[in-house]
């Protein structure tokens, strides 16, 4: 990949999340039955239901469907995708933007750029450096938290959940998933990643050229490592404060879901209590979009592909929380009726 051809990474990601939006915003659309909004409805809620939402009667729950336990597939694809882009980019900043502010030492030789120069265009030169080491500082603090994300999930997946050998997924759904596990941390990383990429290719065929005997040694300084990402802005830690909460609420929904299905062989379902759950009937869901809010604010928000993705977590998330909210208003008579789906006095 050229550094001239690295911005088209960024609208090519824009256009997926575009073309995955844009299909549930129609079916939430009250679209007349005659111009095919019944049927796009339909279409769409077969296509994302999973588990409970599954309808025993529908010929989805017996064709194109895999097993719900297929869940792990998604996060070992946003472990092996995110810790490949974080360490990629945690290399070349490591190499190429430290350290992230000058040196009191460096001080002197700046000012003795200036004199006899013009200041404004030194001055110019300078912030600019600095808002690039900034920017791809920053992309490994929000690679960091997707990181802490998916690993989280993972471990959930296999300790915490407990699927019916009945319960079943769509198979769009399941690629669903697999675009996005793979597609949210390119997004999260599409402002530095070509560069990143051109840099070690770089190293690479200098590696390849002159051989491991005279290649400098890759000696790692754990300071220089961390001072960057201590050096941050608050939007980062503000985000980080964010994350934390939301990933706090979903670490105790799910497993007060996880509690209620301790019988693995067991298809019985029961209203779960507790936590969010108090206020709508999927707080694991309100807390993703909590965790993902988090992360935009982190990277900043000035990459456009993180904007794309976060609509897309809001319009999915919230399209499947309705759904849930439907089948519990179905299956139990004694739902709490004072339960919204997913946002509290909004939806």
């Amino acid at each position: 990949m050229e550094k001239g051809d690295g911005p088209a990474l960024q609208p090519l990601l824009c256009l997926a999340w575009l073309a995955a939006t844009l299909p549930i915003l129609a079916a939430a659309l009250p679209i007349p039955a005659a111009a095919g909004g019944r049927l796009l409805h339909s279409l769409l809620a077969a296509f994302s239901s999973r588990g409970k939402t599954v309808r025993p009667s529908s010929s989805s729950s017996k064709a194109f469907t895999v097993p719900q336990k297929y869940f792990l597939h998604f996060y070992v694809v946003g472990v092996a995708v995110t810790t490949s882009l974080l360490l990629a980019i945690c290399f070349y900043a490591y190499m190429e933007m430290t350290p992230l502010l000058p040196e009191p030492s460096s001080y002197s030789t700046i000012a003795s750029h200036l004199i006899g120069s013009n200041s404004f265009s030194f001055g110019s030169v300078l912030s600019r450096t600095m808002e690039h080491k900034y920017r791809v500082w920053r992309t490994v603090f929000v690679l960091l938290l997707m990181e802490i994300q998916v690993l989280r999930r993972l471990y959930e997946t296999e300790n915490v959940f407990h699927y019916s050998p009945s319960a079943r997924m769509h198979i769009v759904g399941y690629l669903t998933g697999l675009f996005y596990y793979t597609a949210t941390p390119l997004s999260l990383a599409s402002s530095c990643l070509p560069e990143a990429i051109d840099f070690i290719r770089g190293q690479i065929v200098e590696f390849i050229v002159k051989g491991r005997a005279r290649m400098p040694d890759l000696v790692i300084d754990s300071p220089s490592l961390l001072k960057p990402l201590l050096k941050l802005g608050w939007c980062q830690w503000i985000g980080a404060i964010i994350f934390s909460w939301g990933s706090l609420h979903q670490i105790r929904c799910h497993a007060i879901l996880g509690s209620l299905r301790e019988n693995k062989d067991s298809d019985e379902y029961v209203i779960p209590c507790g936590d969010w759950f108090s206020h709508v009937s999927c707080p694991h869901y309100l807390a993703e979009l909590v965790i993902y809010l988090g992360m935009l604010i982190a990277s900043g928000g000035s990459d456009i592909s993180v904007w794309f993705l976060f609509i897309f977590v809001i319009t999915n998330l919230s399209f499947a929380a309705v759904q849930t909210h439907r089948w519990y208003l179905q299956k139990f008579e004694d739902y709490p009726r004072s339960r919204y789906a997913i946002i509290p006095f909004v939806l």
